[in-house]
């Protein structure tokens, strides 16, 4: 026997809820998974070395230990609020500079026309398939021939270009509207005024979620900051960090805390930019 269409549609409706629960238990699963570190991070900085490590397992200290949170301040072997410092610089300026750097070289590979154009793109290409360790030594001695060391210009300036956030600019501006842009010429603008004032302002979705991933990867940054900043006035917060774990001893509650405290920038900078981080990814013209 054939099931009619009103049967057909019946069934659909009936299923259609059990689906939609399905899909909310699942994200709710997925989101408490996401934030168990999260809960380690924080129950471990307010509790002590022994609650920590001790074998008697506790969903929570039972004495908060609130004077945790002025510890990495206070301690003066590190100077922890010179290293948040020293990363929120980095962070802004690298991103900065990625973003203009990276714009305008996806922009001109996107746009101008060239006749080596597509070498060029396939060579900026070539860059992500270059192992950063590769580069390194290299670098390393070009910024300490230039007296960079132990400064922001040797932190920032030799990752400002980077390949991959090229490659995203360019196929974003591959899928930009051209007709913005005639008509930007028909009014007597360039490559460079459609670029300032018809590109950029239609593109800040896209440009707050490159910024958003630019300043996570800049702030998350370790080996270089620590080969360059060999002060520990020039520290970022990574290294920071580490200067906490010697083989000596193992201070886990300060380390918890200043990890804590250290995220929060970041935290911060993806609640209120995500709307924008996920619509711009989803124009980055790459697709499955």
């Amino acid at each position: 026997m054939t099931t009619t269409a009103p049967e057909s549609r019946g069934r659909a409706r009936r299923g259609a809820p059990m689906s939609s629960a399905g899909l909310y238990l699942a994200t709710s699963v997925a989101a408490l998974l996401f934030l168990v570190p999260f809960y380690l991070l924080v129950r471990n900085a307010l509790s002590t070395d022994p609650e920590i490590t001790g074998e008697d397992w506790k969903f929570f200290p039972g004495h908060i230990q609130w004077g945790n949170i002025t510890e990495p301040f206070d301690d003066p072997t590190v100077d922890f609020g010179r290293s948040m410092w020293n990363s929120l610089v980095v962070g802004v300026l690298h991103t900065a500079g990625t973003l203009v750097v990276c714009s305008l070289a996806g922009y001109a590979l996107a746009r101008i026309p060239y006749r080596h154009a597509d070498k060029v793109f396939y060579a900026v290409l070539v860059t992500l398939m270059v192992p950063a360790a590769v580069t390194f030594v290299p670098s390393f001695v070009l910024v300490s021939s230039l007296g960079w060391v132990d400064s922001y210009r040797g932190l920032i300036v030799p990752g400002l270009f980077s390949g991959f956030t090229c490659f995203l600019f360019r196929q974003y501006f591959l899928g930009f509207p051209k007709e913005l842009e005639e008509a930007a010429r028909v009014d007597g603008l360039g490559y460079w005024g459609a670029y300032w004032r018809v590109v950029v302002p239609n593109s800040l979705n896209f440009f707050a979620a490159i910024a958003t991933i630019t300043f996570i990867s800049g702030w998350n940054a370790f080996l270089w900051p620590l080969v360059i900043g060999q002060d520990p006035s020039a520290w970022t917060v990574q290294v920071a960090l580490s200067s906490y774990m010697t083989n000596q001893t193992v201070n886990y509650h300060l380390i918890f805390m200043a990890t804590a405290i250290s995220i929060l920038p970041l935290l911060f900078v993806f609640l209120f930019l995500q709307r924008w981080l996920v619509q711009g990814i989803a124009q980055t013209g790459i697709k499955g």
